[in-house]
């Protein structure tokens, strides 16, 4: 008999998705915007009610602005805007939701929401689970063994591992030493100059990982690779910052705070605080009754 699979969720990913597409006209009482809010408690009742799921995490991101890697390279993430008051405000809303409703969550101040998750899969995986991770983010698919997903839910794409390598060209457990060759302009990291793609897909198909390219580095200018000369030139140049990079992309999968209260079980709704925080938002009687109902 199988084990229940445990959702991991990346908060973010749908609060912004829910910050951009829902109507302006959402306002509590006080004239706040809750549409982020009110868009983020929906997919929820959309997950819970299409997976009648049993563990759950939500992991928030705290550490935009503290996290661990900007200690390593100041640069990371500096392209983003800082997120406006208005939503700020809601992502206390939405985690305030998500505990009502009987949810694990979350944050770290130094770590952020991908290391948290990548901590309670390798918990749970370690026991024997499937995993399936609800995001958008592909840094999240390095986590993805044989027996997970990795779910797009927004788009309806739920991948398993061999789907995840026919989509992004490299296999799950090659995806941070992927980003650290291509960079990844999401994150502000940059990778080394003129390599793509298609020629980071082929040379972790010939060498596996990237401690072992560089270890056989000299091998670059004899594959089948167009510009190989030129590619291993640039791989030999840019050796410290393709290293920093990824230092980067690595999701840490040991965060003391996530491991601290690893169960992820879900409770049952605590409808008073629900109903009171529904009512400090302004939200109506259908998206109540459809979390009081979970």
């Amino acid at each position: 008999m199988s084990l229940p699979t445990v959702y991991l969720v990346d908060a973010s990913v749908y609060i912004f998705r829910a910050w951009f597409s829902m109507p302006d006209e959402f306002l509590n009482a006080a004239g706040q915007p809750t549409n982020a809010v009110y868009g983020f408690s929906g997919f929820l009742c959309n997950l819970l009610e299409q997976t009648a799921a049993e563990h759950v995490a939500i992991a928030f991101d705290e550490s935009l602005t503290t996290s661990y890697r900007i200690e390593i390279y100041p640069e990371y993430k500096a392209n983003r805007d800082p997120a406006p008051e208005e939503l700020k405000r809601q992502f206390g809303w939405a985690r305030a939701v998500a505990e009502a409703m009987g949810l694990s969550c979350f944050a770290d101040a130094r770590y952020e929401a991908d290391d948290l998750i990548g901590t309670l899969a390798a918990y749970w995986q370690e026991r024997g689970h499937p995993i399936c991770v609800v995001t958008s983010d592909k840094d999240l698919a390095q986590l993805i063994g044989e027996s997970d997903h990795w779910w797009d839910f927004s788009r309806n794409q739920k991948l398993n591992a061999a789907q995840l390598t026919e989509k992004f060209g490299v296999l799950p457990g090659q995806m941070a030493d992927y980003l650290a060759l291509t960079g990844d302009s999401v994150d502000n990291i940059p990778g080394v100059p003129g390599v793509g793609p298609k020629t980071a897909a082929a040379l972790l198909a010939h060498f596996g990982d990237f401690d072992s390219l560089y270890e056989r580095l000299e091998e670059v200018p004899e594959l089948p690779i167009r510009g190989a000369n030129s590619i291993h030139r640039k791989l030999a140049d840019h050796r410290e910052a393709a290293e920093l990079a990824r230092r980067l992309t690595v999701i840490d999968t040991a965060v003391e705070s996530a491991l601290a209260a690893p169960d992820l079980l879900r409770t049952e709704v605590d409808m008073a605080r629900l109903n009171r925080l529904f009512d400090e938002l302004s939200f109506g009687g259908m998206l109540r009754q459809r979390c009081l109902q979970l």
